[in-house]
């Protein structure tokens, strides 16, 4: 049995860390510089002329572009008063410190402020980013910069639209070339029902705590919870799994290292939640406390960092945006309840431990 004062020492600690880490997720949620959800569509329509070993495609929800440079030879991206931007080739990914789309595209919000250097009509200083032969970057040209929507989206923002048709100059030695591409409104969701169902199943999930401890129901319940909070774990590492490869992530090392690079935090409370899942269903001691405290972790760092995939029509994963609402779903519900139940159980703990009151006589 669990002493009192560690029981009374992990209500403290779970909430403490709870209202912690409630503090630091935003943060965590908008560290990368990509939208969690968007309701504009960007895809790459055509390469005029197609280059064999040449891709240019739309990564991260919109955020980027992604030119990958197979053809053997150097393919320069000309900025946004035509001069050398980009240069990808055999011998790596180079930028032009003259050029002040250099500075304008550090921020997907493009408000970074010129160096003195920048000027598009002087001769390119190229300096080496990437020893590979691909390269990401934001594009104004790509995007809808303002913070209102298009004026025929603002008429009838329920109807599917095109916002406008964009294009992004290639030179490749002596000629040019045009990569072209769309931008449309696509109407957002309603979020009211993900809400319901989310709220459902953590009353749910948490109600599972009010079983007795000790008994065959609350063994049983103690283990059903372990399941779920296991259960939406795997839901958050499959989630960021998909915002990796959305990012444009190649192969299994390219998969890992963008994990670690930029997805680490949901990451680890994933596995977090997984093990503790493992944790309860072995019933080990001060389970509950673990319950509570991944529980936490996987509600802000899954959940609430990614609700806005409710609420939006263009999410940043490689699935249907069904397929992302879900796996949130599963994140913040069985975390909120699995932080719902370990909080139940560690009082009703705490309780039982309590030494009775001494009655005395009178007379």
């Amino acid at each position: 049995m669990i002493p009192v004062p560690l029981r009374r020492a992990g209500l403290v600690v779970t909430a403490a860390l709870a209202a912690l880490l409630a503090l630091a997720a935003p943060a965590a949620a908008h560290g990368a510089d990509a939208p969690d959800g968007t309701d504009y569509r960007a895809q790459v329509t055509a390469l005029i002329p197609a280059l064999p070993g040449l891709t240019v495609r739309v990564v991260e929800a919109g955020a980027r572009l992604e030119l990958i440079n197979r053809t053997g030879r150097d393919i320069e991206v000309l900025g946004y008063s035509g001069e050398p931007y980009l240069r990808v080739g055999p011998n790596g990914v180079y930028e032009n410190s003259r050029s002040p789309a250099t500075y304008l595209n550090q921020t997907i919000a493009g408000d970074t402020d010129l160096s003195p250097e920048a000027d598009p009509a002087a001769t390119p200083v190229w300096h080496r980013v990437t020893k590979g032969q691909s390269t990401r970057w934001h594009d104004q040209r790509a995007r809808w910069l303002d913070s209102s929507p298009p004026a025929q989206v603002s008429a009838d923002p329920g109807r599917p639209q095109r916002v406008l048709d964009w294009m992004v100059p290639l030179r490749d030695g002596d000629r040019t070339v045009e990569v072209r591409g769309t931008l449309d409104w696509v109407p957002p969701p309603d979020a009211y029902p993900w809400w319901v169902a989310a709220t459902l199943t953590f009353l749910a999930v948490a109600a599972a705590g009010l079983a007795p401890a000790g008994t065959a129901t609350g063994v049983r319940a103690l283990r059903a919870v372990g399941s779920l909070l296991a259960l939406g774990g795997l839901a958050a590492v499959t989630y960021t799994v998909g915002r990796e490869l959305d990012a444009g992530a190649d192969g299994l090392g390219g998969v890992l290292l963008g994990l670690i690079n930029g997805q680490v935090w949901m990451l680890l409370t994933g596995l977090g939640a997984i093990a503790a899942g493992g944790y309860a269903l072995a019933r080990r001691e001060a389970a509950d406390f673990t319950l509570a405290l991944a529980g936490a972790c996987l509600t802000i760092f899954a959940g609430l960092a990614n609700i806005a995939v409710f609420s939006r029509s263009v999410v940043p994963v490689v699935w249907p945006a069904v397929t992302a609402r879900v796996l949130v779903l599963l994140s913040l519900a069985t975390g909120a309840g699995a932080l719902g139940a370990g909080l139940l159980r560690l009082y009703a703990a705490s309780r039982a431990a309590r030494p009775a009151p001494v009655r005395t006589g009178g007379g």
